[in-house]
């Protein structure tokens, strides 16, 4: 039984009241600026997405929670420094939704995702960025930053026409790439290589497939079958480093097998 809009919003002004209450009387609160917080926002970030990939409701919950105080934090800083408070917040991110759904909030007509997108990146552009890439925070990670960089790119219309073409394109790279390695040029390999995995992120976004998700799922795969794979051959009594690869394997795919 979810809770009404009213008892929504008494909770949401709780910890608001919360929130003031820290500030003013809890030291380690007390002493936090916007950069101390930062790392700590990221990591946040970070275990609200590991709790999504492990589809633990729970565990989003209580990982939500962690996310939002730090958002209501940095407005008691911003209403400290009279800057901005939590309801100037609100009300920006409201009007930004507002603005930029024209087909919702006024007459223009958009019936599928990719002309909503573009009619996205071109209102940005009306309201003074330079470019659409100027949206993709410098600080991303390499690998989410690519697909967000593809992302912008094909709301401005530069893309691909068809999947054909960029399975294409991969194998191109691909195929520079070793030449490269088979030249032994260190610099063109790594420029090579770079070029192949942006290739591949090319590909995840014609196939529907979140890049990220898709490798720290693989991620987890193989922590768990390694991690089986040592504590079985510490069970037999065996030692890694004394095994054969074909002797591992046979304890790998036991774990494939158990579903791991």
């Amino acid at each position: 039984m979810g809770h009404s809009r009213q008892e929504r919003l008494e909770a949401f002004g709780r910890l608001l009241d919360i929130m003031d209450d820290l500030r003013e009387k809890c030291p380690w609160d007390r002493k936090q600026t916007m950069e101390s917080l930062r790392h700590l926002s990221i990591e946040e970030v970070y275990e609200l997405g590991d709790a999504i990939l492990d589809e633990d409701l729970p565990e989003v919950k209580n990982e939500l929670g962690d996310l939002l105080l730090h958002l209501v934090f940095y407005a008691k800083i911003g209403e400290e420094k009279k800057a901005f408070d939590i309801g100037d917040v609100l009300h920006a991110i409201c009007d930004k939704l507002v603005h930029r759904h024209p087909h919702i909030y006024g007459d223009v007509v958009a019936d599928d995702e990719e002309t909503v997108k573009a009619n996205w990146e071109q209102l940005k552009l009306k309201e003074g960025k330079q470019s659409v890439l100027e949206g993709v925070p410098r600080s991303l990670p390499a690998l989410v930053k690519a697909t967000r960089i593809q992302d912008k790119a094909r709301g401005a219309g530069f893309d691909w026409e068809e999947t054909a073409q960029v399975w294409d394109k991969l194998r191109e790279e691909i195929k520079e790439l070793e030449v490269e390695v088979e030249a032994n040029d260190q610099e063109k390999v790594e420029a090579e290589f770079g070029d192949v995995l942006f290739s591949l992120i090319n590909i995840s976004r014609f196939i529907k497939v979140d890049p990220e998700s898709a490798l720290e799922r693989t991620n987890k795969k193989f922590i768990n079958r390694f991690q089986y794979l040592e504590e079985a051959t510490k069970a037999a009594g065996l030692k890694l480093e004394d095994m054969s690869l074909v002797e591992m394997d046979q304890f790998w795919e036991e774990a494939k097998a158990k579903g791991l």
